[in-house]
């Protein structure tokens, strides 16, 4: 049976209040996760400028309010992006009413196939809130190369897939990167600690 975890259950479970986290959004807090890798020590993806399917630029400063959780992978992915993507709805869903102010935004490693109408179509076909970014052969290596995302193509008979990395990465309401999750988590392990970051901001 699936947990659905409240802010309760993680003030328990972490003592926050007994901290003073919740005073107000901490930019130099240093979280205790119990799943994911702390990344609030990291300056990444700050910079970056994408279109999404409307072709409205995003940057991350878009996102101020929510809790955005960027994944990079591309949509002829067979098995991991899928994966995590069908995660992270059911993990918004663990999440309660907190879920709603998480903003997954998917960005495309394969801009020579993912058209912006593809990539749409795709991320909703989860949950019709996520976003899906692109951008040119240039501005995807760069945002890549700006989070520390390796990816490659790897020949598959007359076509190729990608090896890409597979972590997601979340930031707080206030555009600090904070967490790590790594493509073995599970739903409910993931929504633990999205929680965590939201008691912080």
């Amino acid at each position: 049976m699936s947990t659905l975890y409240s802010r309760r259950t993680v003030l328990q479970g972490m003592s926050l209040l007994s901290l003073g986290l919740l005073a107000g959004c901490d930019d130099s807090s240093k979280l205790s996760f119990k799943y994911g890798k702390d990344l609030s020590d990291k300056i990444m993806g700050r910079s970056f400028k994408l279109k999404n399917a409307q072709g409205e630029t995003r940057m991350l400063g878009s996102y101020r309010g929510l809790m955005p959780m960027i994944f990079f992978g591309f949509t002829q992915c067979p098995a991991v992006c899928p994966t995590t993507l069908a995660r992270a709805a059911q993990a918004k869903k663990l999440m309660g009413r907190d879920g709603d102010r998480l903003q997954v935004v998917f960005i495309s490693l394969d801009p020579e196939r993912d058209t912006p109408e593809l990539l749409d179509k795709y991320v909703k076909a989860f949950d019709p809130t996520f976003e899906a970014l692109y951008g040119t052969l240039e501005e995807t290596a760069a945002t890549a190369k700006e989070f520390g995302v390796f990816f490659e193509k790897v020949p598959s008979g007359d076509t190729y897939t990608l090896s890409h990395t597979a972590t997601s990465y979340v930031f707080d309401s206030r555009g600090n990167l904070r967490l790590g999750l790594s493509a073995s988590l599970t739903a409910q392990e993931c929504a633990e600690d999205l929680l965590t970051v939201m008691e912080v901001c």
